[in-house]
């Protein structure tokens, strides 16, 4: 028998991969593991999810013994070339379940099977795979509790072992391919803006299982400490499982739910999947309103527009919590999921811009930026996705931080200008009033309430002008 070939995607793991256990029996034991630089996905990632993703691919080789082989272009011609190489006649991949990666499997599995080379799909990135939750009608789930009532009865099945078998090895290129590719579509109104690279944290499987060890000894906290970003509350694994160094089916076994906290810590592993099944079933939903009102909904635009978004980004808007929250994803990479809401809504709902402008920033520089969970908690946030109450919710931001961050722990930790203002007056816009308001941090550059009413009275019209199409 020939060897086979493992085209690693979303799986970047030797451990509980089902998909690598079926290529080391289609082999005979011997595999050649490969990553193919995509320019088609690679050059819409920004500099701090090309350099995790190479610190992942570094890990990835060394549990190869070194083999893993990286190589740029069309993934069709690049494995057919691999195959031929090596007297390859399966190659074996995790199923990918967004559109873009659908689209181009089936280009890739026609286009191999051509040269009698066949494609195997095996797996998925979740623990249930999309499409399979529907109503009793057999409908898709349109809100997330139906979604979850289904989910949880599905069986799941226990994590394997890494397969044991020879990596074969062939000539590649270096895995600092992946970052020379990244960032060559930068969005225009982004300006000299998103060329940072953040300090970023340990990338690959011992990494993401030594961070489930240490969340599941105080999971059952989880309930309480996950809406706090001055601690750290959450996993923080979300990179993990974007890149797929652990699967949700290794992070459900070692949390369970035997507790709320630890109930609640699973309850969000549904939330990333129900957003991967409205994908399957809404793949438009990438850059569409899921709800088709808010095509109507009016969005500011121009160079005022593209002004107000920088200042966004730069966490310049004069709102601490919005602010603590931007600048800790230009220093990380990453950001506190309650955070998220809050800066999303102020983009949307205070700033009245288009919410694929925040997607697209995000996408750029969060380390676990994933298309379904992305592009649809910023629908939630905007009103124009998977929810009961949509528009109404309006974050304020100055509440929020009274809330969530009292003490301004979180705001001290990432606004130096605030960093010696005291609760309660470095939670208020502008960091305070009067002669306690610093100097050096910025105005607020919108009144809240004002920004409020006008965003539900651009709803209203919205509202109006979708029933008079209809």
């Amino acid at each position: 028998m020939s060897p086979s070939i493992f085209w690693f995607r979303r799986d970047l793991r030797v451990v509980d991969n089902p998909a690598l256990v079926q290529a080391a029996t289609l082999g005979d034991g011997e595999v050649l593991p490969v990553f193919v630089v995509d320019d088609a996905f690679a050059t819409a990632s920004g500099p701090n999810r090309a350099r995790y993703l190479r610190s992942t691919l570094d890990a990835l080789n060394q549990d190869v013994n070194g083999a893993l082989v990286v190589r740029g272009g069309d993934p069709a011609i690049v494995l057919l070339a691999l195959a031929q190489e090596i007297g390859a006649t399966d190659i074996v991949a995790t199923t990918d379940y967004g559109p873009r990666g659908r689209q181009r499997d089936e280009r890739v599995a026609h286009k191999l099977a051509q040269a009698n080379v066949q494609l195997h799909f095996v797996d998925s990135p979740y623990l249930v795979t999309p499409g399979t939750v529907v109503t009793k009608t057999g409908t898709p789930c349109k809100v997330f509790t139906a979604f979850r009532r289904g989910w949880e009865l599905e069986p799941v099945p226990a994590p394997v072992a890494a397969p044991t078998c020879r990596y074969v090895r062939v000539e590649g290129d270096e895995t600092s391919l992946v970052e020379r590719r990244a960032g060559l579509n930068k969005p225009d109104y982004f300006g000299d803006l998103g060329d940072v690279s953040a300090n970023l944290p340990a990338a690959g499987t011992p990494a993401a299982l030594a961070l489930l060890d240490d969340f599941a000894r105080h999971a059952d906290a989880y309930g309480d400490e996950r809406n706090i970003p001055s601690i750290e509350g959450t996993s923080r694994l979300s990179p993990h499982l974007r890149f797929g160094t652990i699967h949700p089916r290794q992070v459900v076994s070692r949390v369970g739910a035997h507790s709320e906290g630890r109930a609640t810590f699973v309850s969000e592993i549904c939330w990333r999947e129900f957003y991967a099944d409205v994908l399957w079933h809404h793949p438009d939903s990438t850059w569409q309103n899921l709800q088709p009102t808010f095509d109507h909904l009016e969005i500011d635009r121009g160079p005022a527009a593209v002004e107000k978004f920088q200042r966004w980004a730069r966490g310049e808007t004069g709102y601490p919590f919005v602010d603590a929250g931007m600048r800790q994803l230009l220093a990380e990479g990453w950001m506190h999921n309650r955070v998220r809401m809050i800066t999303a809504s102020f983009l949307v709902k205070h700033l009245h811009l288009d919410w694929r402008w925040g997607a697209k920033w995000f996408m750029w520089h969060l380390i676990d930026g994933d298309v379904a969970s992305n592009q649809h908690g910023w629908q939630w946030a905007a009103g124009t996705g998977t929810d009961a109450a949509p528009f109404h919710r309006v974050f304020n931001p100055t509440l929020q931080a009274e809330r969530f961050d009292p003490t301004g722990a979180y705001i001290h930790r990432w606004i130096p200008e605030l960093a010696t203002t005291a609760a309660p007056e470095c939670l208020q816009p502008g960091g305070g009033s009067g002669l306690l308001r610093p100097a050096t941090y910025p105005s607020p550059m919108v009144e809240a309430n004002a920004e409020r009413d006008e965003a539900l009275a651009r709803f209203q019209r919205a509202r109006a002008a979708s029933k008079l199409e209809q």
